[in-house]
């Protein structure tokens, strides 16, 4: 299995480094030159997209979960997972967050599976007969995103992926949001699900730290990022080694036993000439939005807080 350090190139990504591939018997190979990078910066602005990855020869395979929680997530999810074996199966994300309900109910689908996650922005390479598959560990995972990572068992952040977070808020609000009016309401919603996401964390094995760092960042500042003492000490990493949640063909750990169609050996839909989906919708819960003018399209009025 491969973390790759890419030149952060869209589509087809020239790899400058060597590509590292974890192989029996300690020994490594490298990818090929050219590889399929599995998403965009505009992929991560879309609603999230689960696809199956893979590997050949000495991985398992994984799944790739790129793009903004929405209210169908879960059920996208679900629907995804009909027909395959995804018991102890790793989910490698690379999303800016979205809505908080649906986000802590996709993390509890992910736990009850007993998913390891991580973060990164999955490639296939041909090197040689039939395809590879690796990592870019340079990726993002920011504000509900965080709260999917952990929901993995194991949990693994490579040290050049972005793990951010701040505060939920009222998405369609957030844009201006010390100029913008509240209701009581607005504020029970807010309310109602801080103190869901409280309870998630716990149940979850995280620390009172990640909510704490969360929710000090208001939506008018930077996100934060975690350093590595900070994703320590929230308990979002719970190993250093990345073999831990992308593990060889022959390693004895329980596996997805998954039955891809060949269309989900790649992550990008344009690789098969599929229709893109179309830019996130609001949602009806409060969701955690990217400062600085990468947030999503705001919610309808009344709806709950976004992270």
């Amino acid at each position: 299995m491969t973390f790759l350090r890419s030149l952060s190139l869209p589509g087809w990504a020239l790899l400058g480094a060597v590509a590292i591939c974890i192989a029996g018997s300690g020994t490594v190979t490298t990818l090929g030159s050219q590889a399929r990078a599995g998403s965009t910066l505009e992929e991560r602005k879309l609603p999230m997209k689960f696809s199956w990855v893979a590997c050949q020869p000495n991985c398992r395979g994984w799944v790739s979960a790129v793009g903004i929680i929405t209210a169908d997530s879960p059920k996208e999810f679900d629907e995804f997972a009909r027909g395959r074996q995804l018991n102890g199966a790793t989910i490698v994300l690379d999303s800016s967050g979205g809505s908080v309900n649906d986000a802590i109910a996709l993390g509890r689908r992910f736990r009850s599976l007993g998913a390891l996650t991580t973060v990164g922005t999955s490639v296939v390479s041909q090197a040689g007969p039939g395809d590879r598959a690796g990592v870019m560990p340079e990726a993002y995972c920011e504000s509900m995103c965080v709260f999917l990572l952990l929901s993995g068992k194991t949990r693994y952040v490579p040290p050049a992926a972005h793990v951010r977070v701040h505060q939920i808020w009222m998405g369609d609000r957030a844009d201006d949001a010390r100029a913008a009016s509240y209701t009581a309401q607005d504020l029970m919603i807010v309310e109602r699900d801080i103190g869901r996401l409280a309870k998630y964390t716990f149940d979850m094995g995280g620390a009172g730290e990640l909510l704490a760092l969360a929710l000090s960042v208001p939506p008018w500042e930077d996100l934060h990022e975690l350093s590595a003492d900070e994703l320590r000490l929230t308990n979002l990493v719970t190993t250093d080694a990345v073999a831990d949640v992308l593990p060889r063909k022959d390693d004895a750990t329980p596996v997805a036993d998954a039955k891809p169609k060949d269309r989900d050996r790649f992550v990008s839909s344009a690789a098969d000439g599929e229709a893109q989906p179309q830019p996130v919708r609001a949602t009806k819960t409060a969701e955690v939005v990217a400062t600085g003018g990468t947030a999503p399209p705001p919610p309808a009025p009344g709806q709950p807080a976004n992270h």
